[in-house]
């Protein structure tokens, strides 16, 4: 009997007159309730590892707006802390972690199937979800890509153009290729947990992706993803995952069909109709909304995004961003995209 949820047909490859549709970081900081909530925990990785907050957070949009599918509350930047890292976040400025840039520092990680310590409460928060969400929301968990997630672990924190990771991985690539393989075993292991606590699809966010450029693209942002979907595929055959190689440009072409994911999330940079041409070939894409226009509203909003409906109506399409909501985001707006795309 076909799923009555529209995500999970958009990924088996049904195409719907009206997409599904969430939106990457539809919980967080442009709502009055998340920012209630967070100041409730009193920090965003209290926030993280306390389940009965992070399932609230992780409602909130789907009570405000009905989306299609809710996305975990949660950070790319658990798996390092989850490895042994020191994580902690400055006000203003981001992530920050202790570096990893020599044989010493690699030895202090522990090993990947030791993440579950650290990671409990995260699948807690799915289990409480399962409960609470509507029963036609579909509940994706995440995890970021290896190359990413390596890239913060190296320069400790965020970097504009990943240096210093470009640098470990040129003076000593046998450490950093021992890095990414600890990363890609966590994330195997963290996602698989994250699907036997009750998540119906799983999303690699590679938000760096399109630093990498050749061989290295293939090497060390396609490779760990098909390795990881392989492993999840083999353990959980019915499970979709969705691969999200920011920045990838023409990359994107062939990218389902090299790593295994059954949907390509497209980032804001791309021209939609060159996406249906060159990558909805191979199956379901999402995307791949502004995000600006969530700050800005009016007709252009309306315009925009009846187009990108219309580029991807003959096949499999998830509506979405083309990257997270930012903080300066009008929550009217939201409301008005999720209309537009439901025809109201």
């Amino acid at each position: 009997m076909a799923t009555p949820k529209k995500i999970l047909r958009a990924l088996a490859g049904e195409t719907q007159k009206t997409p599904p549709i969430w939106m990457m970081r539809q919980a967080g900081r442009y709502l009055p309730e998340y920012r209630a909530s967070r100041e409730k925990a009193g920090d965003f990785l209290s926030l993280c590892y306390n389940p009965e907050l992070a399932a609230e957070v992780t409602l909130q949009p789907i009570r405000r707006y009905g989306f299609d599918a809710a996305i975990l509350f949660a950070d790319i930047l658990l798996v390092p802390q989850a490895l042994g890292a020191d994580l902690w976040f400055v006000t203003g400025e981001g992530p920050r972690l202790s570096t990893i840039t020599s044989e010493a520092d690699f030895a202090k990680l522990k090993p990947a199937d030791a993440i579950h310590d650290t990671t409990a409460p995260v699948y807690e928060t799915i289990r409480l979800l399962t409960r609470e969400l509507p029963e036609d929301t579909a509940l994706i968990g995440f995890a970021g890509a290896p190359w990413t997630v390596a890239t913060y672990m190296i320069a400790g924190r965020g970097t504009p153009d990943q240096g210093p990771a470009h640098a470990l991985r040129q003076a000593n690539p046998a450490l950093f290729e021992a890095l990414l393989d600890r990363i890609t075993k966590a994330t195997i292991l963290y996602l698989s947990q994250q699907i036997e606590a009750g998540a119906e699809v799983v999303k690699i966010f590679d938000s760096w992706a399109g630093s990498l450029q050749g061989d290295d693209f293939e090497r060390y942002a396609l490779e760990p993803c098909r390795e990881i979907t392989a492993a999840l595929k083999a353990k959980y055959p019915t499970v979709p995952v969705i691969g999200f190689p920011r920045g990838a440009g023409d990359k994107n072409i062939g990218f389902a069909k090299a790593t295994g994911v059954d949907c390509v999330a497209l980032d804001y940079g791309l021209d939609a109709t060159w996406a249906a041409a060159n990558v909805q070939v191979d199956g379901c894409v999402q995307g791949n909304l502004d995000p600006s226009h969530m700050v800005t509203g009016g007709q252009p909003l309306i315009d925009a995004t009846r187009a990108i409906v219309q580029v991807f109506s003959k096949g499999p399409h998830i509506f979405n961003l083309g990257h997270g909501i930012t903080p300066d985001a009008n929550p009217q707006n939201v409301q008005l995209m999720v209309d537009t795309v439901r025809g109201a």
